[in-house]
């Protein structure tokens, strides 16, 4: 059987394929790589930005689910030479087993953003960067202040565990077809020190996620909804200062470090 030229796109997939130079070169630029690196992409496609991160680093590791996609690309193996093509989902694929110091470098398949951001940020301790293309809605929410409507526990959580710059936005004139949606391109740099034990991070993220189940109660009233003890939080939001009145958006990532401690 041979294989196609270019797979067209898949949209049960969600395909849309970068077709732009430059803003694979902006990309590999803002991963600040060096020879000796190793890569992780998600997501090849058609490999534009695969063959980017071949030239520009040493060995590079690329997860693609699309059965097709990957035999494309296996079919173009003797211009990847450093490139290990996986064709697996990247949700399931075992990303413990990649190198402590592995950079990622991806534009992430927008429909599985968010669990696989959420996967990456748990194994921040091995992934010291990532530059990752994403749909512009989820760039404004990593990087989302207090207040706001895009405030939520991606912000919260992300917040936590790295630092967040939104770098450039892709328009859709870059992609092929072209995207109902906006993208852009941010860099997280995982924080060396985080100030929560493995357990307290559980209980950590139970408390954002019940904090934001209900966005239009009060906070206490939200956690409540969730199973929390009710005379337990408001004593505690009391000790921190936290008025009980105010709602999850409102509240920093400090806050919510500080009300998990008194928590615990």
């Amino acid at each position: 059987m041979s294989i196609p030229n270019l797979p067209p796109p898949n949209k049960r997939l969600g395909q849309n394929f970068l077709i732009d130079l430059n803003i694979v070169r902006k990309i590999v630029a803002l991963a600040e790589l060096k020879t000796s690196d190793h890569v992780l992409e998600i997501g090849p496609g058609r490999g534009i930005l695969t063959e980017a991160l071949c030239r520009a680093t040493g060995r590079v590791t690329a997860i693609e689910v699309d059965p097709r996609l990957h035999a494309y690309l296996k079919s173009r193996q003797a211009e990847l030479p450093n490139v290990e093509l996986i064709c697996e989902d990247a949700l399931a694929y075992p990303v413990e087993r990649l190198p402590i110091g592995t950079v990622v470098v991806a534009n992430l398949p927008y429909y599985i953003s968010t669990p696989l951001l959420f996967r990456l940020l748990d194994q921040r301790g091995r992934f010291p960067r990532m530059v990752l293309m994403l749909q512009a809605e989820v760039a404004d929410r990593l990087v989302a202040n207090p207040g706001g409507s895009d405030y939520g526990v991606l912000s919260v959580m992300a917040q936590y565990a790295a630092d967040i710059t939104k770098s450039f936005r892709v328009s859709a004139q870059c992609f092929r077809p072209r995207p109902e949606v906006a993208s852009a391109v941010v860099l997280l740099r995982a924080k060396e020190r985080t100030r929560l034990s493995q357990q307290e991070e559980v209980a950590f993220r139970a408390l954002v996620k019940a904090a934001f189940a209900h966005r239009r109660k009060t906070l206490v009233n939200s956690l409540r909804d969730e199973g929390y003890e009710l005379s337990s939080v408001a004593e505690r939001l009391k000790r921190l200062d936290i008025a009980p009145t105010r709602r999850a958006e409102t509240l920093s990532v400090e806050d919510f470090l500080r009300l998990t401690l008194v928590l615990v």
